[in-house]
């Protein structure tokens, strides 16, 4: 009988989570509602963290992730500083749902100064919260679910002590102005945490933060995204709460050269025009090389997982972004991930809301287009590693930094460091080959077989740069590795021609352990 409760129980919520109709909580400045829509069933009271329930709440948030399923951010509106703020424009959510996208991810700066109260009791104006509510209610009414989220909190990241009771405070107000919406409104607490809201920081802020928000919403699906940036390497560092149900949210900029060349906002960014993007098959292997750590994670917290940005901006040729937003749409689905491109109608947009035409090629890869077969360049072998007979054929390791400490051997064709004391960022203990030659826009792939024995996973940077000052980078990615022995690659179009360049791996700031290389390669790749 206990297992024909749990589907009914189950029927009635997937039809209550498809429901598109708010109920208008009692508070004024609603003026455009002119009738009460049906009030949901009342929430129940949460579980206790060891209650066997939980598990399902946990099927409960990997169903309304498949909800989520193909969604956009309305990027450049709320979060957006006034002297580049996009206006909303109501009928672009119709837009939307008819372009068959099934969510919006809404970014919202809610601590600017017209918005909220700095101080004591950081009351959130009653005529901004209005506007937010009207946008909830208006893709609602599209059959559109909704992520609402705290975005660009800049003062929280800059100084989260004194920020603490402001950020907590304005989301008891979200969470209590939202309390009797349906499942297809989500919460997601903060935006890439980064600079000194740290890792064991962030832990600690997003468990308080989602204790206030279920004061009110005991059953409401909650995203919680990683520190760092919001990345995948912020999974090692994240304590997942036990308090279903809950959605992971990662961000995905990768290859950022690519992403964001040309863009005014990332510095040396003009020296990256021209990077392509060809879908070849390792371009597509650092893909899934990038979210090896996020597979695991969900899997092992049995979480369901949403990529609430990726894209890549208008300075970039279409040939390229379609192919990159094509492959990593396809390939989220068929990880079961939902997804959110950034954005809508600005710098990445798939809208341009000055001709009122769609950018249809982009609108194709996130919506129609099938998965291509993987194009086949050639290659040009340029350098590879020879770890035989125990000569490191011109590789040293190099401590730069009083308080890093490692030391490096050579057996068995593998280059073993062994880090004894670490230092506190990356390239206080680096692994440098010289003397290696790079021409102003050629791609190349830098491949290599990677293990960490000692470390579940741990985080390593590898790239090609200058040997000297001011140590020029050409093309570098982090990535998680772990006690399996795998193979991994870097591609990069230089913008640079250097011929004595490096390569290099940074693996100072991840603690102790060993980190095992090999099979390291650099080809040149003809298209």
């Amino acid at each position: 009988m206990r297992h024909i409760s749990i589907l009914i129980i189950l029927f009635f919520l997937l039809l209550h989570c498809s429901s598109a109709t708010p109920v208008e909580p009692e508070l004024p400045n609603n003026p455009d509602q002119t009738e009460e829509p049906d009030k949901p069933d009342e929430p129940s009271e949460p579980n206790n963290p060891t209650d066997p329930n939980d598990s399902e709440k946990w099927a409960i948030a990997k169903e309304i992730n498949g909800h989520l399923g193909r969604g956009i951010n309305l990027g450049n509106t709320f979060e957006a500083e006034q002297s580049w703020q996009s206006p909303f424009v109501a009928d672009d959510l119709k837009r939307i749902a008819d372009l068959g996208f099934t969510h919006i991810r809404v970014p919202i700066r809610w601590e600017r100064d017209d918005r909220s109260m700095a101080t004591a009791p950081y009351t959130i104006y009653p005529e901004f919260m209005a506007t937010i509510q009207s946008v909830v209610d208006e893709a609602l009414k599209q059959k559109l679910h909704v992520i609402i989220n705290m975005h660009h909190h800049n003062d929280l990241f800059a100084n989260p002590s004194a920020q603490k009771a402001r950020f907590l405070s304005q989301w008891e107000q979200i969470a209590d102005r939202f309390k009797s919406y349906p499942d297809s409104l989500l919460f997601e607490i903060l935006n890439e945490p980064h600079d000194q809201l740290t890792p064991s920081l962030w832990n600690t802020y997003l468990s308080e933060a989602l204790q206030r928000i279920r004061a009110t919403n005991p059953n409401r699906c909650v995203l919680i995204g990683t520190a760092d940036w919001g990345g995948v390497s912020g999974l090692q560092s994240l304590q997942l709460p036990n308090d279903p149900p809950l959605i992971l949210t990662l961000h995905y900029y990768n290859p950022f050269q690519f992403t964001h060349q040309g863009a005014s906002w990332s510095e040396g960014s003009d020296a990256w025009l021209g990077t392509k993007w060809q879908d070849t098959e390792f371009e597509r292997q650092d893909v899934e090389d990038d979210f090896k750590a996020a597979v695991k994670f969900v899997n092992e917290k049995n979480i369901p997982l949403h990529v609430g940005e990726f894209g890549a901006y208008s300075r970039a040729d279409m040939d390229s972004r379609v192919k990159w937003t094509r492959f990593l749409a396809r390939w989220f689905e068929q990880q079961q991930f939902s997804w959110a491109y950034w954005e809508w109608n600005s710098g990445f947009g798939i809208y341009d809301p000055q001709t009122g035409q769609y950018h249809q090629q982009l609108v194709n890869a996130l919506t129609k287009d099938p998965m291509p077969a993987a194009f086949q360049p050639s290659y040009v072998s340029l350098y590879s590693s020879n770890f035989s007979n125990g000569q490191a054929g011109g590789w040293f390791i190099t401590n730069n930094n009083a308080s890093a400490a490692s030391t490096l051997q050579i057996a068995n064709n593998n280059a073993t460091i062994t880090i004894s004391k670490p230092g506190s960022v990356d390239w206080h203990i680096q692994f440098i080959k010289a003397d290696i030659a790079i021409v102003k826009g050629k791609t190349y792939r830098l491949s290599f077989t990677a293990s960490s024995p000692d470390n579940d996973v741990r985080s390593i940077s590898v790239g090609v740069s200058r040997n000297s000052d001011p140590w020029t980078t050409y093309g570098n990615k982090t990535l998680l590795i772990d006690k399996s022995e795998a193979s991994y690659n870097l591609v990069f179009t230089s913008a640079y021609t250097d011929a004595q360049a490096r390569i290099v791996f940074s693996v100072g700031n991840a603690g102790n352990g060993r980190i095992v290389l090999s099979e390291i390669k650099l080809s040149e790749v003809i298209f």
